[in-house]
This record gives structure tokens, C-alpha cells and sequence, in this order.
């Protein structure tokens, strides 16, 4: 079982950048596959970025790619999310999720343990 507690977020300009973390603790970080989902207020929770247990494979939704990047560092057990080009509708509660099969998934199901969130808003 692992436990993620997410931080970063906050208000930010559109064209301005943001990071947001997600810190783990208790069982062994580099067994999971983690990702990062999005929800605004009104919509359903989507999918953001997955990366695999070695961080040598990620996977973006189109709507981020090129402009997101998702990054884990094992050794202190936590990932990260740098986000650029900010844009209104990026603007939600970003959470952090892991699951430990070796597969990338894109749909929340499939992840077993969440973060509680933090807040990226985006102002126009």
C-alpha cells in the first residue's frame, strides 16, 4: 500500500508555467506505476500522464503533449509534473494516482491508490 500527498498547485497567468509533486510513502515507490489525472469543476476526472516504475516510459493525453512533462525520481520517492504554456482550461484539481501492474493505464479504474489533490487555476 502507498500513501500520495500532492503539492504545488496554485494561480497562475495563462502562458505561465507550474509544477505540481506528488510525495510518496510506504511501500516500495519503484513497484508502481503512477499518473497524473485532472478534474474541473462540473466534468469528469481525466487523464493527464502515466509514467512506467523506471520513468523511462511515459504517456501523455493529447491535450498536454508537448506541453506537460511527467517525471519520477525513485530514490526520493516522488513524481512530478511540469506544466507549460498554461492555459485556461488546464485550470482543475490535479491528482496523483499509482497502481502496481507493469501496464500504463489512461483510465482512472485502473489506479488504486489517490492523492487528495491540489489546485492549478489559470487566469485568462
Amino acid at each position: 500500500q502507498v500513501q500520495l500527498v500532492e503539492s504545488g498547485g496554485g494561480l497562475v497567468q495563462a502562458g505561465d508555467s507550474l509544477s505540481v509533486f506528488c510525495a510518496a510513502s510506504g511501500d516500495t515507490f519503484s513497484n508502481y506505476v503512477l499518473a497524473w489525472f485532472r478534474q474541473a469543476p462540473g466534468k469528469e476526472r481525466e487523464f493527464v500522464a502515466t509514467i512506467s516504475r523506471t520513468g523511462l516510459v511515459t504517456n501523455y493525453a493529447d491535450s498536454v503533449k508537448g506541453r506537460f512533462t511527467i517525471s519520477r525520481d525513485n530514490a526520493k520517492n516522488t513524481m512530478s509534473l511540469q506544466m507549460n504554456s498554461l492555459k485556461p482550461e488546464d485550470t482543475a484539481v490535479y491528482s496523483c494516482a499509482a497502481q502496481n501492474s507493469a501496464t500504463l493505464r489512461v483510465y482512472s479504474s485502473g489506479y488504486d491508490y489517490w492523492g487528495r489533490g491540489t489546485q492549478v487555476t489559470v487566469s485568462s
